[in-house]
């Protein structure tokens, strides 16, 4: 089994130095290098090091490990990267430009993006197949693929992107029917309906699937014939197990959900066959459909999601699937997420489909969240702290004011840092009293997250909630 992902973007000379930094530590009898090695493979050469390092990522030999690379370098895009408002003294600079400004990339999105695009648009809408796309211009998209056909899979632009995911990635508002007559026209001509790159080398594709339904970290628009062109892609071949779309839409995403994504996706396959062509490409560092469906029931079980709850049983998953057991939910089974969150109608539902029942360290978990009084035994709490300190931030999530007090009791560290801590989670949310509750046991107002080196107050003033800024600015008074 993997121990471990590979970074983002993954380079192969870090690997390399990974595996000669292996062989010394082994020969120097390191304690950590000789339990690697037992694990994965004896190690007395170089190669055998990079044997471990191979396996010890989830890839069977180096010589895989490096066809992934390849894979990856192939692949990934970072539009993110391209910055706007540069010099835009030529034709082609200008067209660069509006392609930029037109098109989600998960950058620095912003709607003033496309209002800026506009002021371009009349000057550069026909100039090629790229601008053609975004713009709507159907008749146009029709002569050029007339023309030349070979257009329709032709990477180009600033992206390096083919036609199709310009298209699903706009958000230029244009004639309500224009996206989907292109969209045919490209598939007509040999568009390829799974086009997709990896944003930044990660190991989950940003299709055009991906581009249709947006969202996502940031909550960005759909395009604005979300249901439709997916559905139009979906008939062409696109395979439904779409990673991103389904982190998009579920835990990559803020509140309020809907499911008519789900919904089409399990119409068409969801779940089932073999993953298609990223699955083939990416491997061992890409979901199983299985595990696309057992990451849904453990996010909607965590979120609240009843509905989606029932449409990923009615699929047949194991209720007490764990899914790629993804850090955000500490490889907690769905029940466990359920019943610590207290999300009783969802906990019945899983229960009704099998799910084993708690053990008493849940039992503990849910009785605190909830807010109870708990008198457990040292041994007992010892035992729940070590297997998830993480708690605390996911009852701050909850905004489980009630719960903080006794998580303090059971020995929990109310500054725990993950990706933030319990009052960065709950500064995020406007959980103005778990706020407060957080300071009066002591938690620190100023410790920064690792990420963004930002304190809580600075995650509240990024999601406007102004009145935990206001709470969180009268304490340095």
């Amino acid at each position: 089994m993997p121990t471990r992902n590979l970074p983002n973007p993954p380079s192969l000379d870090h690997l390399k130095k990974q595996a000669k930094s292996l062989l010394k530590q082994v020969r120097a009898e390191d304690p950590e290098a000789v339990a690697l090695a037992a694990e994965f493979h004896p190690v007395a050469t170089l190669a055998d090091a990079q044997v471990v390092i191979a396996r010890s990522y989830g890839f069977a030999s180096w010589p895989r490990l490096v066809h992934h690379l390849e894979i990856v370098e192939r692949y990934s895009r970072y539009p993110h990267r391209q910055e706007i408002g540069g010099p835009l003294h030529t034709r082609g600079q200008r067209i660069d430009e509006f392609l930029r400004l037109a098109v989600l990339h998960y950058g620095q999105d912003d709607p003033a993006r496309q209002t800026a695009a506009r002021t371009l648009l009349d000057e550069v809408a026909l100039s090629n197949i790229y601008t053609q796309v975004v713009a709507g211009e159907v008749e146009a998209v029709r002569a050029t693929l007339a023309a030349d056909p070979s257009l329709a899979r032709r990477e180009g632009g600033p992206f390096r992107w083919e036609p199709l995911l310009y298209l699903s990635y706009s958000r230029l508002a244009v004639s309500d029917q224009a996206p989907l007559e292109i969209a045919r026209l490209l598939l007509a001509n040999g568009a390829d309906p799974n086009a997709g790159y990896l944003w930044q080398g990660m190991p989950s594709p940003f299709t055009a699937l991906t581009g249709a339904f947006g969202r996502g970290e940031g909550d960005q628009p759909p395009h604005q014939n979300r249901l439709e062109l997916a559905r139009i892609l979906l008939e062409a071949g696109a395979d439904a197990n779409d990673s991103q779309t389904m982190y998009n839409c579920g835990p990559g995403c803020p509140p309020l959900y809907d499911d008519d994504h789900l919904e089409l996706l399990l119409e068409f396959g969801l779940g089932k066959g073999d993953g298609g062509p990223w699955h083939e490409r990416m491997t061992t560092s890409h979901q199983t459909p299985r595990q696309l469906l057992e990451d849904e029931l453990v996010f909607a079980s965590s979120a609240g999601l009843p509905h989606r709850v029932e449409l990923m049983l009615a699929q047949g998953i194991d209720p007490d699937g764990r899914g790629t057991e993804h850090p955000v939910f500490c490889g907690h089974r769905a029940y466990e997420l359920a019943s610590v969150s207290g999300h009783t109608e969802i906990a019945a539902l899983l229960l009704a489909a099998g799910a084993a029942p708690l053990d008493d360290v849940h039992e503990l978990y849910a009785a605190a969240v909830r807010g109870e009084s708990v008198d457990a035994d040292p041994e007992l709490a010892a035992r729940a702290v070590r297997r998830n300190p993480f708690v605390p931030i996911r009852a701050a999530e909850l905004g489980r004011t009630e719960a903080m007090q006794q998580l303090k009791e059971l020995g929990f560290d109310l500054n725990i840092l993950a990706m933030r801590t319990p009052l960065h989670q709950a500064a995020l949310l406007g959980h103005l009293d778990t706020v407060k509750k957080l300071i009066e046991l002591g938690a620190d107002p100023t410790v920064e997250d690792p990420s963004y080196h930002s304190t809580p107050r600075g995650w509240a003033e990024h999601s406007h909630q102004q009145e935990v800024v206001d709470y969180l600015d009268s304490l340095k008074g």
